[in-house]
């Protein structure tokens, strides 16, 4: 009876130790990318905009031009990007579901050479084939899994895609317009904050993929610093040619 209680005691540890972080991209892909590239895309494009020597008024107008117009632009191509992908999956899966109901035992078949080629014993193989396509729907499950490499369970959804990249990007360029609209008149405190929301966005995403939280930070700080350095470098030179 102690034997027994040790054994389902320690399952039950196992089986709550051993949880995964969903790794499809529904709405982590997205919010990720939309909030590094608001961040960085709208810094650039205020910094560029002030290395041409113009007023305050105007690069806050810039900054707030770009957030709405890069938000709506992500999601949008989001949403078109996810549809499509999840609309090719659908075609492949009916491909799949109309050769499982007129060819069932060929696909059977199938199903039980991927089984062999595995490792396991030609008769369970086939065994554990029959078995699993007694039902129509869960043997269509399977052969997914096995030969496309989805889950047709938990597929990307287009809508939280658009929504995740669109709030994510609007607030990533958000914080470079956020000083001037406090108060600020010139571009360092817009700067500062950028720098310091591009270092935490790359710690947060460290702790969602278990990567060195400084590492990803001063990775994306590198990145996007080059990048408004760059831009501000362009809007001097080309400031100064204009004029």
């Amino acid at each position: 009876m102690a034997l027994i209680e040790t054994e389902a005691a320690l399952h039950e540890a196992h089986r709550d130790n051993h949880t995964h972080r969903d790794v499809n991209g529904g709405w982590l892909r997205p919010a990720v990318f939309g909030a590094m590239d608001g961040l960085v895309s709208n810094l650039a494009l205020m910094t560029g905009v002030a290395g041409g020597d113009v007023s305050h008024r105007t690069v806050v107008i810039t900054g707030l031009a770009g957030l709405a117009a890069g938000a709506f632009s992500m999601a949008a191509g989001e949403y078109t990007s996810v549809a499509s992908q999840r609309e090719l999956v659908e075609a492949e899966l009916d491909v799949e579901r109309r050769e499982l109901r007129k060819h069932p035992q060929d696909e059977e078949r199938e199903l039980a050479l991927l089984y062999e080629a595995r490792g396991v014993d030609s008769a369970l193989a086939g065994e554990v084939a029959r078995q699993l396509s007694r039902d129509p729907e869960q043997a269509l499950e399977i052969h997914a899994r096995e030969e496309l490499g989805i889950d047709p369970g938990d597929l990307p959804s287009p809508g939280v895609a658009a929504v995740s990249s669109f709030g994510a990007f609007a607030l990533g360029a958000l914080l470079p317009v956020l000083p001037y609209l406090l108060g600020a008149t010139t571009l360092w405190p817009a700067l500062l904050l950028a720098l310091v929301g591009l270092f935490a966005c790359g710690a947060i995403v460290a702790k969602v993929t278990a990567r060195s939280w400084w590492f990803s930070g001063l990775r994306q700080l590198a990145l996007g610093g080059a990048a408004a350095g760059v831009t501000y470098a362009l809007g001097s030179l080309f400031g100064t040619a204009v004029g």
